[in-house]
């Protein structure tokens, strides 16, 4: 994957810094100085004609490179003043100082020449063209050296923090175990190792589009992106065509698409908006990520691949037991999305409403076994057959237990205690109030509620009206009260689900 920038403007001038009280001394040295150039860059000159004008303009120009610096100007030590200054006050290290005087004898003993890192000293006498050539270009190149030395190491410390966050970041975003959260993990971490305000990460669609041409789908976005009708101009399309089919990450004005592979052959695309520029530490910071990125992306779509066959085994499995006992079509799909909403209204964890949505389908997995003369009678059963019918928690407990896997342990306590009640007196152990299971107890609420939702072999299905009622009626005998009451408050979103899943 290779990241294009803009083109790198043309180098400046190097500024050199002409400190004299001397008029003349200025446009002689200007004069003598105005063609030379080093690595193809000329100069800019800046005046001073005192050390206090020096020090204004030192303090305002932060990258001079040479300073031709007059000994005795206000005083005859004006010029050193400026000097010590300059490296201690200012903490300027690495603009070049060349002194210069024009009386001699004035020349700074070696302590100053050492402390104050005088790059040279000339009488202003020797100064002839050749020597002012030969000055110059010698103090230029120890600036250049410098500030290359000094430019490496503010990289790799930029980089070394640079990967700081990014381990940061990418620590935050493994976390993420579904595409969703995943993609927005990534998209916050990414802004904030750019700094921006605006991104948006996108996918080529499974399908191709009715014209047949490949379109794209928003994974996330951060930041004002117009309305989803109007994000894909004509032009934002060119530029995602481009790095897909390219293979590039690519700036256009301040628009930034870059390219993200990974070996599931969906590659994703990041936009970035309001980028200025993507500097070489930005790119390799990027590059760093996104290859990380990449593996993430795959092992979330392989988990989500996985996570998903087990949820439709499960709830085709679910889906036999409803067939056979001729339940109500889509009971279970009813129950687990219901328990899922009381789940997560009542404030409990992502991962376990998501584990107890998966696990609930299974809650009369032991009915697998009830004979049909028990499981399809039609009327009232009498005392043995209830019995019978009894022992379909217990049995749903063997076929699930023993099992290590999240789901399948929820599944089995589920169809174990699906069954008891809040004041004890429900099946097979007498469980009560908080001895039972949570997840338990929110399946049993769900599936009083759709059982007196719909019509069953035994009897038709109540109003609304009557199975809150009944609800309220049976709240802390049967049912556990504080799930009866999330229920009761979110009523409209459980019939929802039920037009969604009718039957």
């Amino acid at each position: 994957m290779s990241f294009l920038t803009a083109s790198s403007p043309s180098l400046p001038r190097w500024k050199v810094l002409l400190v004299d009280d001397e008029p003349d001394v200025h446009t002689i040295t200007k004069m003598t100085l105005n063609r030379f150039q080093l690595d193809g860059r000329g100069l800019s000159f800046l005046h001073a004609y005192s050390g206090a004008e020096a020090k204004e303009v030192l303090a305002r120009e932060s990258d001079i490179a040479l300073v031709f610096l007059d000994v005795v100007m206000e005083t005859e030590d004006s010029g050193l003043e400026v000097a010590r200054w300059m490296r201690e006050e200012l903490g300027n290290k690495f603009s070049r100082i060349v002194l210069r005087t024009g009386q001699p004898g004035q020349a700074p003993e070696e302590r100053v020449i050492v402390d104050y890192d005088i790059n040279d000293y000339k009488e202003k006498t020797e100064l002839d063209r050749k020597k002012l050539f030969t000055t110059t270009f010698a103090a230029l190149r120890a600036y250049r050296d410098i500030m290359e030395v000094e430019e490496a190491r503010r990289f790799q410390l930029c980089y070394r923090e640079g990967l700081e966050r990014v381990i940061e970041a990418s620590s935050h975003i493994f976390q993420q175990r579904n595409l969703v959260d995943f993609a927005n993990g990534l998209l916050q971490q990414v802004v904030a190792l750019m700094r921006l305000e605006q991104s948006m990460l996108v996918r080529l669609r499974g399908a191709i589009g009715i014209s047949g041409e490949q379109t794209y789908e928003v994974l996330a976005r951060i930041g004002e992106f117009d309305d989803d009708s109007q994000i894909f101009s004509s032009e934002l399309l060119l530029q995602l065509d481009e790095a897909r089919t390219q293979r590039v990450s690519r700036l256009h004005g301040d628009t930034y698409v870059g390219y993200f592979p990974n070996n599931s052959g969906k590659a994703s695309l990041l936009v970035l908006k309001g980028v200025a520029d993507v500097g070489e530490i930005d790119a390799k910071l990027l590059e760093v990520f996104s290859s990380g990125v990449a593996i993430a992306f795959d092992n979330i779509l392989l988990n989500q691949e996985i996570r998903e066959t087990q949820s439709e085994l499960i709830m085709r499995l679910g889906d036999v037991v409803e067939s056979r006992s001729h339940e109500a079509g889509n009971h279970v799909r009813r129950m687990a999305e219901v328990s899922y909403l009381l789940a997560q209204a009542s404030g409990m964890s992502a991962d376990e409403a998501t584990i107890l949505k998966q696990a609930a389908p299974m809650h009369d997995i032991g009915k697998i076994a009830t004979p049909d003369a028990v499981l399809l009678k039609p009327g009232k059963l009498d005392l043995d057959e209830w019995a019978v019918m009894k022992l379909h928690p217990a049995i749903g407990m063997s076929i699930l237990k023993g099992s290590q896997r999240p789901i399948l342990k929820a599944a089995a306590i589920i169809a174990y205690q699906h069954h008891e009640k809040f004041d004890g007196s429900g099946y097979p152990q007498g469980l009560q109030g908080t001895e039972i299971h949570p997840f338990a107890r929110i399946v049993a609420v769900a599936d009083v509620f759709d059982a007196l939702m719909h019509a069953r072999c035994y009897k038709p299905a109540w109003p609304v009206a009557e199975v809150m009622a009944h609800l309220q009626a049976v709240s802390g005998s049967h049912l556990d009260p504080v799930y009866v009451d999330v229920l009761i408050k979110n009523v409209d979103a459980a019939l929802a689900i039920n037009a969604k899943y009718p039957g």
